[in-house]
């Protein structure tokens, strides 16, 4: 069985007495890849922003590789690495720029050959040169999937990873980041809207609901142990009715 990278446990987090998460716990090991589902409102940003230590948890822990990510936040980000389509990157800087102050502040030594390893993986390197902020939402989002890679991260969370891809670009990309996952035993927790893709990348998948993780298992099975025929049907009933899939 492979070593379990993120382990979340009994997790909590209270806003002013909104219980925005309430005492989740899971685990994702290396080379696996696990999508945390749910409707706006659901937990998930609260829950990605304990696991960054962005947000100190109420109650529970974080830890990543063992370590625990409120006592030993510096060392656990650098092994942590992170993307977003809503956290775009300095738009004044071009892309070679903005990878190599990313490679500094990550520690990434000799990092000239590795930038440019990434730029040709991602399809970037007509653009080495050209500012960030007039990039198209779709090649700022492959420049923030090059920025995740660069520390080889041992935990990479991928926030709707391929948002404003075309279906093509956003298919190569999805086998990039499998293929990186596989080579570098790395572990991913993945965000999506997108339940097609979920499905077909995700080895596992946990639903948010209200703060609580409501259903847990294989994105390829089960639908149909609630009795639907996808994941987007499913996603659906949680997004309109959880209690019936919780009593069910």
């Amino acid at each position: 069985m492979a070593e379990k990278v993120l382990s979340v446990n009994k997790l909590q987090k209270v806003f002013g007495g909104i219980v925005a998460v309430n005492d989740i716990s899971f685990e994702v090991a290396g080379g696996e890849i696990v999508g945390l589902l749910g409707p706006n409102g659901a937990g998930k940003t609260t829950t990605i922003n304990m696991i960054l230590g962005v947000i100190t948890p109420t109650a529970g822990t974080v830890r990543v590789n063992g370590m625990d990510i409120v006592t030993s936040r510096s060392k656990v980000l650098e092994r942590t690495n992170f993307t977003a389509a809503y956290t775009p990157l300095p738009g004044n800087l071009t892309v070679y720029q903005n990878l190599h102050i990313f490679a500094l502040l990550y520690g990434v030594k000799n990092s000239g050959p590795h930038i440019n390893a990434l730029l040709e993986r991602f399809d970037l390197k007509k653009f080495r040169n050209t500012k960030c902020g007039v990039l198209s939402s779709g090649e700022q989002t492959r420049v923030g999937l090059a920025k995740a890679m660069l520390n080889n991260p041992d935990l990479l969370l991928l926030d709707e990873p391929t948002a404003s891809l075309d279906p093509a670009i956003a298919r190569d990309i999805r086998a990039n980041i499998r293929s990186f996952v596989t080579s570098r035993d790395c572990a991913v927790l993945w965000t999506s809207h997108n339940m097609h893709e979920v499905a077909a990348v995700c080895d596992r998948v946990l639903f948010l609901s209200h703060g609580n993780i409501l259903l847990e298992g294989d994105p390829k099975t089960l639908p149909r142990q609630h009795q639907k025929a996808d994941l987007e049907d499913l996603f659906i009933q949680v997004a309109r009715e959880p209690l019936s899939l919780k009593e069910g």
